[in-house]
């Protein structure tokens, strides 16, 4: 899992959970924040109109208290792994709704922030619900387009999954000569393996 440290990283360099396709080549991947259809959306430009992503934080901070990360990994879950959003663009919305009352930020002894929303922000978003369950139902539409559709969301999420623990991997910085090498050997063994059933 990332954490704030690492997220602060990626958002500095410009990372943002995209910039990761020339790792693949021409395969066209663009899942788990991979690839160029990453970000696309309703208008085939991006996923939320501008506001969406705070109220869709809500819903999800209503369900539960959550980290930043949590969030990140919560909508890529919803859309089956076809859309990630970046930690420059969720961790600047949550110090907004902090500013606006709507959610509250804990300290954890980790030293990571928990996002709860407050009461302001559940009479937010109880004015907003529609917009909300669209948002969310967008993402889920979204993900059942990609690659496939409902049958290869496992795979999609699979693939996330293997994005996130190579970027962490990457930024780290602090890999030895012998863990790139076990890197390498894990990421070409699943690439026959794959090569192997088609």
């Amino acid at each position: 899992m990332f954490d704030n440290n690492c997220d602060s990283h990626r958002h500095r360099h410009g990372r943002g959970g995209s910039g990761w396709s020339h790792w693949f080549g021409d395969a066209g991947i663009g899942i788990g924040g991979f690839g160029p259809g990453r970000h696309r959306g309703r208008r085939g430009s991006r996923m939320f109109d501008q506001g969406d992503l705070k109220i869709v934080i809500l819903q999800l901070l209503e369900e539960k208290p959550r980290h930043g990360y949590d969030i990140i990994k919560a909508l890529e879950e919803k859309s089956g792994g076809g859309y990630s959003p970046s930690p420059g663009t969720v961790y600047p919305t949550l110090s907004l709704l902090e500013e606006m009352d709507y959610a509250k930020a804990t300290l954890e002894e980790s030293g990571k922030k928990v996002y709860a929303i407050t009461d302001e922000g559940r009479k937010y978003l109880a004015d907003n619900r529609s917009t909300a369950d669209d948002v969310l139902e967008r993402l889920v539409q979204f993900g059942e387009s990609l690659f496939g559709g409902r049958p290869m969301i496992q795979a999609h999420e699979a693939m996330g999954s293997l994005g996130r623990a190579y970027a962490r991997i990457v930024m780290r910085g602090t890999n030895t000569p012998e863990q790139v090498a076990k890197v390498a050997e894990i990421l070409r063994r699943a690439a026959a393996e794959l090569d192997a059933i088609g």
